[in-house]
């Protein structure tokens, strides 16, 4: 005969194994360091304020440039 086993706590089980798998993912995918989010942020705006300045028609909000 085989081992007893609680359908509730293997169903646990597998759940909290599940979300630990779907939690690394989560941090390869998107844990980066508040410098490297600094970093992607200026040089986003470093490209937007490049291609502003660069348009011929310019517009008449003078919030952009």
């Amino acid at each position: 005969m085989g081992e007893v086993v609680n359908l509730r706590q293997a169903r646990k089980h597998k759940a909290r194994i599940e979300k630990e798998r779907q939690a690394g993912e989560n941090r390869a995918l998107h844990g980066r360091s508040k410098a490297e989010r600094e970093r992607d942020r200026l040089t986003s705006e470093r490209a937007d304020r490049f291609v502003a300045n660069h348009r011929r028609e310019k517009t008449d909000d003078p919030g952009e440039r």
